[in-house]
């Protein structure tokens, strides 16, 4: 019997204290018709810009992938990863045997065409042989000719050299393994400081606000406490059919002065030099945003409140941006509006 009374003792208190809880929120609720108190701000239209943080990596424009010209069995890569090159080096051979014997087969084709075209040709001068022999072993000459160059070259291009001083990023194969013409072998850049770049994606609406030249900030995490400004050089034409994004690039200003090394990972902050006319607003004042559209209270007599929709612009943690729906509002209410409702009437605090 004890217990039971303690538990509606507690019931009771409960639900005397939600009564309170319920009048108390109650009396918070403007009645019907009350005047409303609120604080405005005025409203000036301007021009604006937002910076575009984005993230990125750091990479070279005169990164190079390397391969053979003909398929074969490597014999040789005299490389390793990460290792300097100078421009000329030898990087890599194939196992020339199968190519020099086709360039030894080339050539002697090329003196068994000489003789036979030597032979016919004292032949038509003794009237033994015709015009026509005489060009068709013309003819087989001027081949064989051009099948000892093709020969050659392709024993040149058994060999990879570098093509610029730099470094070497990646090596896709190794010595035994046999490749096909054309494919990856080695991938070096170089080391002139102003082919750096930092590369990184935007959405449409961030790249239709940038455009070439503008300036940006760039970091990294090696050098956490410094930043280098930079400004952009290139941005694509298309979107990354996987992504949709686009891709900007930023040129550092002074790249000597940063610790690079390709694929680095980095920050930047770009500040677009072209601006939109808009209304800048604060936050707290935006109502029921849904992607670019919301609504905003706001008053031209400070009488009687007003709810608009607007358009959205950027979205920053302190403001955004209306580029539609306030001209002709001079005041904008930026507290009270939870009380509101359209043609509220109000009273200005501030």
């Amino acid at each position: 019997m004890k217990n039971f009374t303690n538990l509606f003792s507690v019931l009771l208190l409960a639900g005397i204290a939600y009564s309170c809880s319920q009048a108390e929120t109650k009396s918070l609720l403007p009645s019907k018709g009350e005047v409303i108190p609120v604080n405005i701000q005025p409203l000036e239209k301007g021009s604006y810009s937002i910076p575009i943080p984005t993230s990125g990596n750091f990479t070279t424009k005169n990164e190079t992938i390397l391969s053979f010209k003909v398929g074969g069995i490597i014999s040789k890569i005299n490389v390793e990863e990460g290792e300097k090159v100078v421009k000329g080096q030898l990087l890599a051979t194939l196992n020339l045997t199968e190519i020099q014997s086709g360039l030894d087969q080339s050539k002697i084709g090329l003196e068994k065409a000489k003789r036979d075209f030597e032979r016919v040709a004292r032949l038509y001068t003794d009237s033994v042989a015709t015009l026509e022999q005489k060009q068709n072993s013309e003819t087989a000459l001027g081949i064989a000719e051009q099948q000892v160059k093709a020969a050659a070259f392709n024993l040149e291009y058994s060999q990879i050299r570098a093509n610029q001083s730099g470094f070497v990023l990646t090596k896709f194969v190794n010595e035994g393994q046999q490749v096909t013409s054309g494919a990856p072998v080695l991938q070096i850049n170089g080391n002139n400081a102003d082919a750096w770049v930092f590369r990184t994606s935007v959405n449409d609406q961030n790249w239709s606000s940038i455009s070439l030249g503008d300036s940006a900030s760039l970091t990294t995490d090696t050098e956490e406490n410094r930043s280098f400004s930079g400004k952009i050089v290139r941005k694509s034409q298309a979107a990354d059919p996987a992504t949709g994004a686009f891709w900007i690039e930023i040129s550092p200003d002074n790249p000597g002065e940063i610790k690079l090394a390709s694929g680095m990972f980095g920050r930047a902050t770009i500040f677009p030099s072209n601006q939109i006319e808009a209304w800048e607003i604060p936050y707290e004042s935006l109502l029921d945003a849904q992607g670019d559209q919301g609504y905003v209270f706001v008053s031209k007599d400070k009488k009687t409140a007003e709810k608009v929709s607007v358009k959205l612009g950027k979205i920053s943690p302190q403001s955004v941006q209306v580029t539609e729906g306030l001209a002709g509002y001079p005041h904008l209410i930026i507290s009270g509006s939870a009380y509101l409702t359209d043609q509220s009437q109000i009273k200005i605090q501030n």
